[in-house]
């Protein structure tokens, strides 16, 4: 059965060695795996490729719209031109009557064209993904959560794929870059910002719950209480980041 290696440990290993060749990193992978010194990296299931795919996909859409309605702003504020807050089909119709017959109308139709295009994909996307959360039990149960939606648990449950091969509930806070990096060195014992050192996508989602939960949803719970409290004394922000690890760790 194949084996894969992470490949951070097997650079390291393979960096001793005086002249790098390809016999000689197969020679080094060989004993790296005959020895057993080395971290085995888990290949997700196919399902679980397939919901990452829609997921980063429409993720790179949302980025692409963003980007579509930033440009139009800055195409008609040399103009005095003001078109508001908002980025849906109002943002567009108000577009379209500060530019209509002016000399902008062309440059920012085909802008806005490609607006409406990238929405309407995202959308179909949304869809998708709302019908794939239906379906799934696990996702089902995760959306239980205050302010888990399916856009969250499917990237959860894509991401961690299978939750026995982490030994506790902890690792996974440590295994999404959501737990403070540490330097410790004799007196020195100091701890920095989250390491980030996870999945960036599901990391952006989670905090993105844990912020709903604390400003949006009117329920209280055990963990609303516990974020309230906890922003009171070190912000809402590092607040949010703590709720978003309770929640990795709840799912």
């Amino acid at each position: 059965m194949p084996i894969c290696l992470d490949a951070r440990h097997a650079k390291a290993a393979l960096s001793l060695q005086m002249n790098k060749t390809d016999p000689n990193d197969a020679l080094g992978l060989a004993q790296i795996v005959r020895t057993g010194w080395y971290r085995e990296v888990t290949v997700k299931s196919l399902d679980s490729q397939v919901v990452r795919s829609f997921l980063s996909s429409r993720a790179r859409l949302v980025e692409v719209r963003v980007d579509l309605i930033n440009q139009i702003r800055g195409m008609l504020k040399p103009f005095g031109l003001v078109a508001g807050k908002g980025g849906r089909q109002p943002f567009i119709d108000r577009v379209r009557e500060l530019v209509a017959d002016g000399p902008l109308k062309d440059a920012v139709e085909a802008l806005l064209t490609a607006l409406q295009e990238v929405s309407r994909q995202i959308g179909i996307l949304s869809r998708r993904l709302m019908g794939l959360a239906r379906q799934d039990q696990a996702a089902r149960r995760l959306m239980t959560a205050p302010g888990v939606g399916s856009l969250v648990a499917l990237a959860y449950i894509s991401v961690i794929d299978t939750p026995d091969r982490f030994s506790s509930s902890s690792s996974v806070g440590a295994y999404l870059g959501l737990t403070p990096r540490r330097h410790q060195s004799g007196e020195i014992d100091r701890s920095g910002r989250i390491s980030k050192c996870g999945d960036p996508l599901l990391r952006t989602y989670l905090f993105e719950a844990a912020g709903i939960l604390l400003n949006r949803v009117s329920r209280w719970s055990a963990l609303k209480a516990w974020g309230t409290r906890l922003a009171k004394k070190v912000g809402g922000k590092k607040a949010t980041v703590a709720v978003a690890r309770k929640l990795a760790l709840t799912c």
